[in-house]
């Protein structure tokens, strides 16, 4: 499996980004995919996740301004961003797992200018 994240960069705060993560290779047709985030100085923390039933999970405290989606014709997931704050600023890794299988992907850095 191989992961593709594309969608970040420098946005003001107040501002919106939407992120993607495009997967290619061998995927069965249950699976979860996802996002983490680390910022400098932090440890890596779980942003969203959404199984391939649709069902999506939220860090408590970005419920409201994050949005996590999938086009399954696509292979591909989305983060939608808003509202972002300086304390979003970190780089973004899009993971996926199945059958007990789990797959990182290269990070994509967010940058929020206050």
């Amino acid at each position: 499996v191989q992961l593709q994240a594309s969608g970040g960069g420098l946005v003001q705060a107040g501002g919106s980004l939407r992120l993607s993560c495009a997967v290619s290779g061998s995927i069965s047709s249950i699976n979860t995919i996802g996002w983490s985030r680390q910022a400098p100085g932090k440890q890596r923390e779980l942003v969203a996740t959404i199984t391939s039933g649709g069902l999506p999970t939220y860090r408590d405290s970005l419920k409201g301004r994050f949005a996590i989606s999938t086009d399954a014709a696509k292979k591909t997931a989305y983060l939608q961003m808003n509202d972002l704050k300086a304390e979003d600023t970190a780089v973004y890794y899009c993971l996926f797992s199945q059958s007990g299988y789990e797959k990182w992907g290269a990070g994509t850095q967010v940058t929020v200018s206050s």
